[in-house]
């Protein structure tokens, strides 16, 4: 198995399913469901997750979603259906998405947090996505091609 929306999937799954004390044991599990990974992306894919560490049971943490991260797709899953196309001007990005789908698409964009990205704004299938500069414009619409294509 490869790709890493595969991967983020099967992270998931384990932390859903047993308590995940370790990015040790988390690359283990993942080892054992037949993704071979090194402890960089392991913690990468934690901190593009946005995995939570809480406290348990003997003061022993685990790894969790944040609540509402539960109900907030994220983005590598999203796009590869809903993206439709992306165009910019200036410091400006439209980012067209399967109608419907630009809300959830720039939600999850935002959760993202990308350094280069001060907002989005969402209609029915048309994204706004304000950008800090103009340069930044060709470096976000690349980013959200790649991960469309995934």
């Amino acid at each position: 198995m490869a790709g890493k929306s595969a991967r983020h999937a099967a992270i998931l799954d384990a932390i859903r399913a047993q308590r995940v004390t370790s990015q040790d044991q988390l690359r283990e599990l993942l080892d054992e469901a037949g993704f071979a990974v090194t402890q960089a992306t392991v913690s990468r894919d934690i901190r593009e997750l946005r995995l939570v560490k809480v406290p348990g049971a003997g003061g022993i943490g685990h790894y969790t979603l944040p609540d509402e991260w539960e109900s907030t797709p994220p983005l590598q899953s999203l796009l590869p259906s809903l993206y439709a196309s992306a165009e910019g001007t200036g410091n400006l990005l439209v980012v067209r998405t399967m109608t419907g789908g630009a809300q959830a698409v720039a939600l999850a964009i935002d959760w993202e947090e990308w350094p280069e990205v001060l907002g989005t704004i969402a209609g029915d299938d048309t994204i706004l996505l304000i950008c800090r500069e103009p340069e930044h414009v060709p470096v976000v619409q690349r980013r959200i091609e790649e991960i469309a294509e995934e």
